[in-house]
Parts: structure tokens; sequence; C-alpha cells
């Protein structure tokens, strides 16, 4: 039997995005050997169909959490995790850090077991599930982190001109999301996600409205807003704080947000799935960052901006009473894009 790997990275779309490259080098080091990824059921799609892995295996960690009491629940762990056991894995990388990813690479019976050492570990605690913890040294970007567990098991290091971000992309979405922008009129947009997994991620809305409002004498194009449904509520407001009618709420499943990314002359938001998309598919990129280090997590193209207001101003998930990003102007953002553009033609 050919060697067989086990990833393990659950979640969500930013991490899961950063662990791609890492991924693909292991296939081209190993093309004998079968990949199989376990993945949140809910991010699937980004997994699907990649050409170095033969096999996804779906878990909903994120809803059994809310019914853990439930005997369909338990049911349905135990049948997810009977099926990975089943497949006879020689090695389970976690590329996650966290005690239930530790756990589950555990659970899969792979003798052995990679991750990071604790220091750069999410959960310090996980490493206890390891047979082998890998160092980090001089890896700033989290993609870095992560290809440092491919390298351990013989891939090559890869630079960042070669780094694949093999994402999904299908006739449907692609039509779908060519039919609404026709009906739109927007044939050259820019793309702002305002959205963040904490509020101390977020810049404000108001701020969002007012770079709109000085963008739109200067360029011909639309304002398309991403995000969420549990979002749209601050994206209608957004749009009306705004008061352009080339700015317009752009509802997309992954597979159609990723189809509009590609499409897009530029990416405008924080630290979120959507602008690691962005990146993975070559977006231009002007990204506003918070309590999270841009260096580790943010866009890596050379050409692309990120402001962040790290240094004096701190804030963090747990904070007691969050609030929205300080610290970076809309003057700043604004020359910035401003910026950015004037580079795609120099």
């Amino acid at each position: 039997m050919s060697q067989r790997f086990l990833v393990v990275r659950l979640s969500s779309i930013g991490d899961i995005v950063h662990t791609l490259p890492a991924v693909a080098a292991l296939g081209q080091a190993c093309p004998e050997a079968e990949i199989h990824w376990a993945v949140e059921k809910r991010y699937a799609v980004l997994v699907e169909g990649n050409p170095y892995v033969h096999r996804v295996l779906k878990f909903d960690t994120l809803g059994w959490r809310r019914s853990l009491g439930s005997r369909a629940t338990l049911e349905e762990m135990v049948r997810s995790v009977l099926e990975m056991r089943r497949q006879e894995y020689h090695t389970a990388i976690d590329f996650q850090g966290l005690i239930k990813t530790g756990f589950l690479a555990r659970l899969s019976r792979a003798h052995r077991r990679l991750g990071l050492e604790k220091k750069w570990l999410r959960e310090p605690l996980a490493a206890i599930f390891y047979t082998d913890r890998v160092g980090a040294v001089r890896r700033r970007h989290a993609i870095e982190e992560s290809l440092a567990l491919a390298e351990h098991l013989g891939a090559p290091r890869v630079e960042p001109a070669q780094w694949q971000f093999p994402l999904p992309r299908t006739t449907d979405g692609d039509r779908m999301v060519t039919e609404r922008l026709q009906s739109l009129g927007a044939r050259d947009f820019i793309v702002i996600n305002p959205g963040g997994g904490w509020i101390s991620k977020r810049w404000a809305p108001e701020n969002y409205a007012d770079l709109i409002r000085r963008l739109e004498p200067e360029l011909p194009w639309h304002f398309l807003l991403t995000g969420s449904p549990a979002e749209e509520p601050v994206i209608q407001e957004i749009i009306r704080r705004a008061g352009t009618p080339r700015t317009s709420y752009f509802a997309a499943t992954l597979v159609e947000l990723i189809a509009l990314e590609r499409r897009a002359r530029l990416f405008v938001g924080g630290d979120t799935g959507p602008l690691h998309l962005a990146a993975a598919v070559g977006t231009p990129i002007v990204a506003i960052y918070g309590p999270t280090d841009p260096a580790r997590n943010g866009p890596f193209a050379p050409d692309d901006i990120a402001l962040s207001n790290l240094g004096p101003i701190r804030h963090t998930r747990r904070a007691r009473n969050p609030s929205y990003l300080p610290g970076i102007g809309v003057e700043s953002v604004h020359a910035a894009v401003r910026e950015r553009l004037t580079r795609l033609h120099e």
C-alpha cells in the first residue's frame, strides 16, 4: 500500500487557504502517496477537487458543539471518527495546532503525528498528541509555518512565487457571477469586505462609507460589498451612508466569491477569509489590520499594502468591551488605495 497522509485543518477559511501551499508541496514531493484532508463540512468546498487531495473527510465539530447531548450528534461523531480510523494512515499532520485537532490526529491511529513545537501552537497542550514536533524558526508568515511541516516530511522549500493555491472554480459559479455583474452594469469594480470574525478586527462601517464617498468621484467603477447573511445589516448601513448608486451588496457562496475576486480590480478589507482568498487568487489588496499581525497573516504579494494599528493600540478577541478597530484613519486607507492602484501600472 502506498503511503497515506492525513491532513488535519478543520477551519477556518483563511487558515485553510494558508495550508494549501504546504499540501501542494507535500503532494509534489510524494506523488505516489495518498493525501486525505479532515475539514469542517461547511468549508469542504475549498479542498474538494484539489489535485493533491485524494479524499476529503468532513467533520462538523462546530455544529456538534451546539447539541453535544443529542443521540443523533453522538452517532454522527462516532461515524465520522470510525470512517477516519478505517483509512490506516502512516502520518497525520496537524496544521491547526488545537487540542481538538491534535486529539483528532491521535484518534486517526496514525503511527506518526506531526505538529509545530509548543511556542508556535495556538493551544500548546496540543503538542502532547504529536510524535514529531517541528520548529518554525525564521518563518514569519503562517504559510511558511505550514510549509515547515511539509519540509519535515521531505518536501523542498518553496519560495512565495511558487506557492500553489488550487482553489475551486466551476462553470456554474463563473456564470452566476457574470450574470449578476451584468445586471448591475459592473464591468470594473472594487470588492470591499467589512466583516471579520470578531469586532476588534473590523473597521467601522462609517469609515467604509466615507472611503467610498471619497473614491466615487475618482473612479468610474462599482463598489461591491461582500459578507455573510449575518453581516448584511452592517453592509446595508454602509451602502446607505455611502449614498452612491454604484455601491451594492453582492451575496455569494464561497465558490462565487472566489470567482468574483478573480475579476476584481482591488480588494479592501480586514483580516478575514475573503481577504485570504483574494490574496490566493492574486487580487490586488489594501488590507486593514488591528490586533493580528499582517506580517504573519496578511497578504504576501510585494505590491499589496497592509495598514496596521499594531503598537500602542491593541485590541483582542477577548476584550471586555470590544470596539471597532481604531487607529487607522480614512485618509490613510484612501491614500493606500490610490497607491496600490498606481502600482498596477508601474
